[in-house]
């Protein structure tokens, strides 16, 4: 073998070896939960960048680290692509491509902040906190997609008990650490400083399940009984104008034995029909749920034939409070949530005026929404009070933390993942959703078109799932809580400020020592 082929062969095998890495990680997370392949895979991606003659090395070798992570764990992205965005294959895997490749920049950027940083006295603190600064950025960039982030992988297991104390970035945090730790038993230094690290995570694993009498929150007297109702329409027939009463009429069928409960939960969506031409099945629905003594909580599309402007809510009908003796809903009234977090290209689109024109998935139906407050009053139905998020604003821990009150009993998240088929998307969102009751400690709600609808008590555990693809009626008895956690009550900034401090101190160290 010539000289140069080998010289090549050996630049990029750790490459490959991240790539694979990279790639295992998904099975860390839903469906498969193999919590503990973090440990090893960011370990192995220590190692290597230790070794790195360069920034721009260990740039690369983050990067190769993140295309294996997200090529294969946000693989299910491409169902819908291929299947309802209209590109040939060549162009779908062509946007999957830039996807991955946009998402794989920020472990590169975390790989080369630790090299520019580097100081082998503080390898794993350093390396976590140039993780946590990544992952950040990757939360907020344009409007920012934080799916995968590794504390998700701890949601029922190992460090899972640190959420309502740190919430999942700062398990992340830990996660780093921890793999960081394991690496340096690799690295020269003394066998002192080698084991001082790993000491200390393997004490984080250990005090974990010690944690729950600080989680600040406890089960209260009362419990509510629920109903949560998956339509199962298919994804290419839910905006097809024929087939808006069939659905609509499915959803009250699905429903009516089941309303002498609580509280019903239909999914995102669910009512096809725009909300100023659906008053008449509204009204309906509104007065049937009044006199079952309940409340309905549907998501449908609002539109302003004025303005042009469309919100994807959540409206509520029947009864607002217990002793209500009139139905709540009427169009335009304040007990609703319009989404603030918007999907990029499914429900706005970036440079529309031209990106329109290059291709179907630019103009899908029903993707050109105005945006809702970052802050709305929860929900307020039969005298529960709800947390609503839409969709993918279950995987943003800020925006539930400011939508948080003193009165809130219940998350709720609605969604329709049939854009995703038969993928490990739909898994993985129900577990970001069990991350949030963890973190904030209480029970969600969580109703889809087809699955993965599910109830989740305020310690994270799934109470009650209905099968994916089917039409399903979830019913299932919910204890609501009390109290506040304390990562309630402070968020990300203590954690915030210890990853600014070290990094900031790390890099005035190694300024100063230049001079």
């Amino acid at each position: 073998m010539p000289a140069a082929v080998k010289r090549l062969a050996k630049l990029s095998l750790p490459h490959l070896l991240l790539i694979a890495a990279g790639g295992v990680t998904t099975l860390a997370f839903a469906p498969y939960t193999l919590w503990w392949l973090p440990l090893l895979s960011v370990a192995l991606l220590v190692l290597l960048l230790q070794r790195a003659g360069s920034a721009k090395q260990a740039a690369l070798l983050g990067f190769s680290y993140g295309v294996g992570w997200f090529g294969v764990g946000i693989s299910w992205v491409h169902v819908s692509i291929a299947q309802f965005g209209g590109l040939p294959l060549a162009g779908s895997l062509g946007l999957m491509a830039l996807l991955v490749g946009y998402l794989a920049l920020f472990p590169a950027l975390a790989g080369w902040l630790s090299a520019k940083l580097r100081n082998p006295a503080f390898t794993p603190l350093l390396f976590a906190a140039c993780w946590t600064f990544s992952e950040w950025l990757r939360s907020v960039l344009l409007t920012g997609f934080p799916w995968l982030s590794l504390g998700y992988s701890q949601t029922s297991h190992g460090l899972s008990d640190f959420a309502p104390l740190i919430g999942e970035t700062g398990i992340s945090f830990l996660l780093v650490f921890a793999a960081a730790a394991l690496a340096q038993l690799f690295s020269p230094q003394r066998a002192a400083a080698r084991y001082s690290y790993l000491l200390i995570a393997g004490l984080l694993f250990t005090i974990a399940p010690q944690l729950s009498a600080l989680k600040g929150w406890h089960y209260s007297d009362n419990a509510i009984d629920v109903v949560l109702v998956q339509g199962n329409i298919k994804q290419d027939l839910r905006w097809a104008p024929e087939q808006e009463w069939p659905t609509m009429l499915k959803y009250m069928d699905l429903t009516r034995p089941y309303f002498q409960t609580d509280l019903v939960i239909w999914p995102e969506a669910a009512i096809p029909q725009l909300e100023p031409l659906a008053e008449g099945y509204l009204e309906n629905l509104n007065r049937a749920a009044l006199y079952a003594d309940t409340a309905v909580i549907s998501g449908i599309l609002d539109y302003n034939f004025k303005t042009q402007q469309a919100w994807n809510n959540l409206i509520v009908l029947g009864k607002r409070q217990p002793d209500s003796t009139d139905g709540d809903y009427f169009y335009g009234h304040g007990n609703r949530y319009s989404k603030h977090h918007l999907l990029p290209i499914g429900e706005f689109v970036p440079f529309e005026s031209w990106l329109r024109q290059l291709a179907p998935i630019f103009d899908l139906p029903m993707s050109s929404f105005s945006r809702g407050s970052y802050v709305q009053p929860n929900l307020v139905a039969n005298g529960y009070h709800l947390l609503p998020a839409i969709c993918f604003e279950i995987a943003f821990p800020a925006q539930i933390s400011a939508n948080m009150t003193a009165d809130t009993q219940l998350l709720l998240t609605v969604s329709n993942d049939a854009w995703f088929g038969d993928s490990i998307g739909p898994q993985q969102h129900l577990q970001i959703a069990q991350m949030r009751a963890l973190e904030f400690g209480r029970p969600l709600l969580r109703a889809t078109n087809n699955g993965v609808t599910a109830t989740v008590d305020a310690a994270g555990n799934i109470s009650a799932r209905a099968a994916q693809f089917t039409d399903a009626v979830l019913q299932d008895k919910m204890r609501l809580t009390h109290g506040q956690t304390p990562y309630a009550r402070f968020g990300d900034w203590p954690l915030a400020v210890l990853c600014t401090m070290l990094l900031a101190g790390l890099w005035l160290k190694r300024r100063f020592s230049r001079n």
